[in-house]
């Protein structure tokens, strides 16, 4: 199999830069490329070490993954660049990521990561190497659509599906960006990678934030931020003091386990988080019913547009009929787990029309009183 890579002929004058992380995908992608006949460079970005913040061994796009990825450069002939990248990974990611928490809301680091160090970066480089183009190995696709311009499409396996974490890609960074593997299911991606002989073929896909591999959140948190864990009180949307928490960080909208407040008539869920007070909100689920969400630096891929849209407020959530007004994106039914720090993604079908970051949202209990 040959990829379209979407460049003009004659294929073998052109130079294509890929982003390596060590996984299977970035390497069929840089195998792919290779195979055109295309001049293939591979860049890896030493971002973070597990065992520095956690005291756990292994690595995010160091160590063993660095390795994996040169090991695949070697097999296929191609020039591999490692670029240290650990302090901007640091100060640009993993602190706004505490902060987000210490603040009471709910961060995605992969799409500040995408932003900022991978994306941003990794084009100044790409292009610094006289590329015509950077592949990567997300899931999506780059569809040409009406007037030459590139658009963001939503990949082909809906389960595989990246787009909800490039939404603040831009038009710029369209033009030179090509995602290879978007128009196949992740089983072909490992089938390619068997035939090549590559040796991460089965080597297991990433599950957790590449810098929280044990899912224990709290634990990076209080290690940038000393002060995470100054308990505050557990309030009932009605006013009552419920009990005591252990610290903000351990909280996000819409959970129900860990509140520690047994015994009640119903189902408790935290409703929102107020950090100036250092409260947490808990209520019944009805409570968490939203209607609509203020949108903060909104980015559209193409034009800006006010209308009908399809929205998703969470990576693994289906999207659901909305309309965007303004900054204001209103929900056709009530939405449920939205929170303020998540992303808003919004969609035309298959088509990425761009998101923002949910800065405030307005429930559909408005009659509730706010504590």
């Amino acid at each position: 199999m040959i990829a379209d890579f979407q460049l003009p002929e004659p294929i073998k004058a052109r130079r294509i830069v890929v982003a390596m992380s060590g996984g299977v995908d970035s390497s069929v992608v840089a195998a792919l490329a290779a195979r055109t006949g295309a001049e293939t460079i591979g860049i890896t970005l030493q971002l973070y070490d597990h065992g520095e913040a956690t005291g756990r061994t292994g690595s995010c796009c160091a160590g063993q993954d660095i390795r994996d990825a040169r090991a695949v450069a070697d097999k296929l002939g191609i020039a591999h660049y490692v670029f240290d990248h650990e302090s901007r990974f640091r100060d640009s990611v993993v602190e706004n990521f505490a902060d987000e928490y210490m603040a009471g809301r709910t961060p995605i680091p992969c799409i500040q990561c995408n932003m900022g160090v991978k994306f941003t970066d990794l084009l100044t480089m790409a292009r610094d190497l006289g590329a015509d183009c950077l592949a990567t190995g997300h899931y999506v696709r780059r569809v040409m659509g009406e007037g030459g311009k590139a658009e963001l499409h939503r990949a082909l396996d809906p389960a595989r599906d990246q787009s909800y974490f490039l939404f603040a890609t831009t038009d710029e960074q369209m033009d030179f960006l090509r995602f290879p593997l978007g128009d196949m299911p992740k089983a072909q991606v490992r089938e390619i990678a068997k035939e090549m002989g590559l040796a991460v073929a089965f080597k297991p896909d990433s599950q957790d934030i590449c810098f929280v591999p044990d899912g224990d959140y709290a634990k990076i948190v209080r290690k940038v931020r000393p002060d995470a864990d100054e308990d505050g009180e557990i309030v009932h949307i009605d006013g009552r003091v419920m009990g005591r928490h252990k610290g903000l960080i351990h909280y996000t909208v819409g959970q129900r386990k860990g509140l520690d407040i047994g015994g009640q008539p119903e189902p408790l869920y935290v409703i929102r988080i107020d950090a100036e007070t250092k409260r947490v909100i808990v209520g019944p689920k009805e409570a968490l019913a939203i209607r609509s969400a203020r949108i903060t630096d909104m980015n559209w891929i193409g034009m800006a547009y006010d209308g009908p849209v399809q929205a998703k407020v969470r990576s693994l959530a289906k999207p659901v009929p909305a309309r965007m007004e303004g900054g204001q994106l209103i929900f056709e039914n009530a939405e449920y787990g939205v929170a303020p720090g998540q992303a808003a993604v919004l969609y035309a079908d298959e088509r990425v029309l761009g998101g923002g970051w949910i800065a405030e949202t307005t429930a559909v209990q408005l009659e509730l009183e706010s504590v």
